[in-house]
């Protein structure tokens, strides 16, 4: 069977993508502080860049539930792999070239575009694609950025301690070939069917329902309570904790990623034995816990076992509520699936931001400016009881 024929290839082609989007959101974290010693960046404007990515991405997901439709997902599976090469390699060039910080904030703006379009764009490819479990196939797919995370990490550790944390650029360069890659696969692979905007609710519709709204929270809660503890896992263990570079990556983000890369697993193991809703209601009483042991233990390896715990907590977060709104809204299209990238990213970048933000006003303590980021798997346990009891789950 040709690859155009054969949906294997797009389910690889589609982790393959996810492997992309966890190289754009977790590469620029574990130089924070490399930027912050080179070019002088305060916790705000570090802060500030997590917010421009995800920022991008906000708008990106508002914008695409208007034109994805329209062009087609082959072409704007394509268009987003080559924002992600231009603005990858850009990291690596374009500080060089203009003033530091403006050449940061250009390349995130470039390749926030492609991981933007990917968020959209691959969970209904693969909802839309033939399968036994989608709940299951949709953690699975998930699962991949966590396996993504874990390289990016791994990798990079592995280079800097070969070539030097002050060759980071040439490292952009090389992470700059994989949504290459990737690009070019996609040119091949069979595109199923995914329902339209004709035949789907369509925004206005969806603003209508009432579920909508939980579902949404929810979403907002999953991306913040997993982006709040990833983008600053690296710099709590490195000046927080006062370990070193190479053992608080390998102990913090990349613990995280496996752990969080594992429960997606699990979950798409055991998707027909245990309820969505409760599986994500015990997450978000696990990472809570997490969150609180995090900024509030005084051993440092024990922070750091927190922040790997933190991962598998809200590893089904993310992909179940994708499931959980294709299930409960089976007609919300690629509208549903784009706002829901909307607010989960709104979530990817306020999380990060408010850590960032009562860091800087608690004099620099970042254990402390984590504490507060306890708010979003509280709302979402809320929500998602709510969203139980209303149907009877």
């Amino acid at each position: 069977m040709s690859i155009r024929n054969n949906y294997k290839h797009t389910f690889y082609a589609s982790y393959a993508g996810y492997f992309v989007q966890a190289i754009i959101n977790n590469f620029i974290p574990l130089l924070f502080l490399t930027f912050q010693n080179s070019f002088n960046l305060s916790y705000d404007k570090i802060s500030l860049l997590i917010v421009i990515n995800f920022g991008v991405q906000l708008c990106v997901d508002f914008l695409s539930a208007y034109f994805i439709d329209k062009i087609g997902y082959r072409i704007s599976v394509i268009a987003a792999h080559i924002f992600a090469t231009v603005g990858l390699a850009g990291l690596g060039i374009f500080p060089f070239i203009m003033p530091p910080y403006a050449g940061i904030i250009l390349s995130i703006i470039i390749y926030a575009v492609g991981s933007g379009l990917i968020e959209v764009i691959i969970s209904p490819l693969v909802e839309a694609c033939p399968s036994d479990s989608k709940a299951g196939a949709m953690s699975l797919l998930h699962s991949f950025y966590c396996w993504g995370q874990m390289c990016v990490v791994l990798f990079s550790t592995l280079f800097f301690n070969i070539a030097s944390v002050g060759n980071w650029r040439i490292l952009s360069l090389i992470w700059a070939c994989v949504p290459l890659v990737n690009g070019i696969y996609f040119c091949s692979v069979p595109i199923p069917e995914v329902l339209n905007e004709n035949k789907g609710m369509g925004i206005k519709n969806l603003f209508r329902t009432k579920l909508f709204y939980i579902l949404a929270v929810v979403m907002l809660c999953s991306g913040a309570s997993e982006l709040a503890m990833s983008q600053w896992a690296s710099a709590f263990a490195e000046s927080g904790l006062g370990v070193s570079k190479t053992f608080g990556d390998l102990l913090g983000p990349c613990l995280f990623a496996v752990l969080m890369g594992s429960a997606r697993v699990l979950y798409s193991k055991f998707s027909g034995r245990v309820p969505l809703s409760k599986a994500m209601t015990a997450s978000a009483v696990l990472c809570t816990m997490s969150y609180l042991v995090a900024g509030l233990s005084p051993y440092p390896v024990v922070s750091l076992l927190a922040c790997a715990i933190c991962g598998f907590s809200v590893g089904i977060m993310w992909p179940g509520t994708f499931s959980l709104a294709a299930e409960k809204i089976p007609t919300g299209g690629t509208a549903m699936f784009a706002l829901l990238a909307l607010f989960g990213d709104s979530g990817c970048a306020s999380g990060p931001a408010l850590v960032g933000k009562a860091t800087t006003l608690l004099g620099d303590d970042l254990g402390k400016g984590l504490l507060f980021a306890i708010v979003f798997p509280i709302v979402m346990i809320i929500c998602v009881t709510r969203m139980r009891n209303s149907e009877g789950d």
